[in-house]
């Protein structure tokens, strides 16, 4: 069956999909740190508590920025740059990142980069296999008024549910986000997910809804994706 992996569960689509962002965010690190700046000196003339909140929300966007390079620092690989972070093991990087993440969410709680944090410590919780735990805080994170941020929350879990065989949970996120789309969990990303699902154990259903992705969108990479797929089921 395909299962989604630490891959597909970064989901965080603000501009187009979660990976985007994260590497984009990670590589780009010092231009969006002078336009954080930018804003908040604009919001200055504001009034003194207008620019306090503005310069919260900026430094915690620039404090998930550090945490996401070491959630992305290569692994067991010899690096030439010094100030590179390079871990022996993908535990020892999921522990490091975690505990940055925590640190974030748990100053920054109020702001959406403070939201985001608790999100990804929850995916560190996964990649260790803390199932229990990345269930309880995924939960906490899906509480959030940020629709954005709560989509994703429910897209993890959901992949955490089928990591621990509790498929029909899976289901019951995946058809809430087919239902309600985001900008970070658009309608196929869900149904790709309910599909992959699918595969296992009702392949009809997942060849079913594959073609309906791939006739939605042809030419795009989501009916590229299901097209793939379900030739695969016709093997």
């Amino acid at each position: 069956m395909a299962r989604y992996t630490r891959h597909e569960l970064k989901q965080d689509k603000f501009a187009e999909t979660a990976e985007e962002a994260i590497h984009w965010t990670v590589a780009h690190r010092s231009l969006i740190t002078i336009g954080l700046i930018v804003v908040v000196v604009v919001a200055a003339a504001g009034g003194g508590s207008f620019w306090y909140r503005e310069h919260h929300n900026a430094v915690a966007s620039e404090e998930l920025g550090k945490a996401l390079v070491t959630y992305n620092a290569p692994v067991g690989q010899p690096v030439a740059d010094k100030q590179v972070v390079n871990f022996n093991t993908v535990a020892e990087r999921s522990m490091a990142a975690k505990k940055d993440f925590y640190r974030i969410s748990n100053e920054y709680g109020s702001t959406r980069s403070g939201q985001l944090a608790h999100y990804f410590a929850a995916l560190c919780e996964a990649d260790l296999g803390n199932y229990k735990v990345a269930e309880d805080q995924l939960k906490d994170v899906d509480k959030s008024r940020d629709a954005e941020v709560s989509s994703l929350a429910k897209l993890a879990l959901a992949s955490v549910y089928r990591s621990e065989n509790k498929d029909s949970d899976a289901q019951a996120l995946y058809k809430e986000l087919i239902d309600h789309p985001t900008l970070s969990v658009p309608k196929t990303s869900a149904q790709l997910a309910l599909a992959s699902l699918y595969e296992a154990k009702q392949p009809a259903e997942a060849k079913k809804l594959y073609q309906e992705i791939a006739k939605e969108d042809p030419k795009g990479p989501a009916g590229q994706i299901a097209s793939q797929h379900e030739q695969a089921i016709k093997q």
